[in-house]
């Protein structure tokens, strides 16, 4: 098999990274176009689309590394007096970790363009990266290669469709962005979000994830028409002491307490947000707390 230093074919991306690294999981050390370089002649990928990584999952792969070795080499190109990596960006960090002095790689010649596509194709690959790294990977292979939708989806392999709608959820507030890259809300709660104003979206988001709706409970809340809410009635001093008691009581609660009416007459209302709130108020209301 030939690896000599060559551009890499742009059909070859839309196969996957089959088609960019040896069939066989430790190439041989004959092989040409194969080298162990030494890893601090690697410097980082700018294009690559992944930017968390698992603890735990590092962890692993670095005891593995230690105890058998780096099984697949990564992929690089040349840049300057060393080399810059185009795809194993965990395999490199675990190797460092371990303690490694040199890796195998393959080494390509690739455009800016190949390598974001490969880095971009190897994390789809693994299902590495979550949806809001994936969505700034399309959006940067569109705007920085001036690519369509469509020319997006055939290189990864995707549905124009899925690839739109990957998309859309760059269109959320940063927090509830960074929610779905944390993993406290799933891509498929944004793109609920996003059928209701932008300006409900913070309050949805915080209902979502407080009271754990599915995606369907938050799709019907962004269809309904927000309540407005009662007029208090103005009874000067009175409503500043209703005022500061329903604020002395959230703070005794730990939770949103309101109250309804007046001395006379009406109900109080205090929220909660889980099993475990509950059966603490709960508690607090029966003597317990």
């Amino acid at each position: 098999m030939s690896l000599k230093h060559e551009p890499v074919k742009k059909k070859a991306l839309g196969r996957g990274l089959s088609a960019l690294l040896p069939s066989t999981p430790v190439p041989s050390p004959g092989d040409v176009g194969f080298q162990k370089i030494p890893v601090g002649h690697i410097r980082p990928n700018p294009f690559q689309p992944r930017k968390t990584f698992s603890g735990e999952e590092l962890h692993d792969l670095v005891e593995s590394i230690r105890e058998k070795g780096v099984l697949q080499p990564i992929l690089v190109r040349p840049a300057g007096q060393g080399f810059e990596l185009v795809a194993g960006e965990r395999r490199l960090r675990a190797a460092q970790a371990a303690g490694l002095e040199v890796i195998p790689a393959v080494i390509r010649k690739m455009t800016d363009r190949e390598s974001l596509e490969a880095a971009v194709i190897e994390n789809l690959q693994r299902d590495d990266l979550n949806a809001i790294e994936l969505a700034e990977a399309y959006q940067r292979l569109m705007h920085e290669f001036s690519m369509s939708q469509e020319e997006v989806a055939k290189r990864v392999g995707k549905e124009r469709a899925t690839v739109a709608n990957t998309m859309r959820l760059l269109k959320l507030p940063a927090e509830v962005r960074q929610a779905v890259v944390d993993g406290t809300l799933s891509a498929g709660h944004g793109r609920a979000l996003l059928g209701a104003p932008p300006d409900r979206i913070p309050a949805l988001f915080l209902e979502t994830v407080g009271k754990g709706l599915s995606v369907r409970e938050v799709e019907r809340l962004c269809q309904e028409k927000p309540r407005r809410a009662k007029a208090r009635k103005k009874e000067g001093s009175a409503d500043v002491h209703v005022r500061d008691l329903e604020v002395r009581l959230s703070r005794l609660g730990g939770t949103k307490v309101r109250i309804v009416g007046d001395a006379g007459k009406g109900h109080f209302e205090v929220a909660y947000y889980s099993e475990g709130e509950f059966e603490r108020l709960c508690g607090m209301l029966f003597g317990g707390g």
